[in-house]
């Protein structure tokens, strides 16, 4: 997946401005694709070039005037040839994995204070998915939404963020307590 397709996924809804993809992306597309505002920016303009989207000027009083961009049909049949194309497996690429990799050989008190920082930064995420899913579904039950909801892409990708960072905080905690386990095993020879 390139970041032209992420980018194209996000204004389906929605006509936004740069900052606007920016903060889309930061509340939902960040769960599957991260990137800058410098490289958002800079998409946009290539795919306005080539036709993928379009942008129009808003005149705004109180504010400087704002690009707004939305999806052509040529940005539409794009995405329509992604959605089509196998998708490719995902490959974990983490530096903290590479610190408990090497833990018998480093401060385990290092790694141990890492992976307490990577489950506190999961477990604020899975209360910003939470809010988010929450937001989407409105007053229905998750089931009942995902039967009946207007757009569920955008929810089924929230769930898996939320799994996603619900394993990691799990792993985080469940790494940190074996660490410590063994660790007081050790000071106790």
């Amino acid at each position: 997946m390139a970041l032209r397709h992420a980018v194209l996924a996000a204004l389906l809804d929605e006509r936004l401005s740069g900052y606007q993809l920016a903060k889309a992306f930061d509340m939902g597309v960040a769960n599957f694709w991260h990137a800058l505002p410098q490289q958002l920016y800079a998409e946009l303009a290539k795919l306005e070039r080539e036709g993928l989207v379009t942008g129009r000027e808003v005149v705004q009083d109180t504010r400087p005037n704002k690009r707004v961009f939305t999806v052509t049909e040529a940005g539409a049949a794009e995405l329509e040839r992604f959605a089509s194309t196998a998708a490719k497996p995902s490959f974990i690429r983490d530096d903290l994995l590479v610190k408990v990799q090497a833990v018998d050989h480093v401060d385990t008190g290092e790694v141990i204070a890492h992976l307490m920082e990577r489950a506190a930064f999961a477990e604020a995420k899975i209360e910003l998915f939470d809010t988010l899913l929450r937001q989407m579904r409105g007053d229905r039950s998750e089931e009942e939404f995902l039967r009946t909801g207007d757009r569920i892409g955008p929810y089924l990708t929230c769930l898996r963020g939320l799994a996603f960072e619900q394993g990691n905080r799990d792993w985080c905690h469940r790494g940190a307590a074996v660490l410590r386990e063994r660790r007081a095993a050790h000071a106790g020879r």
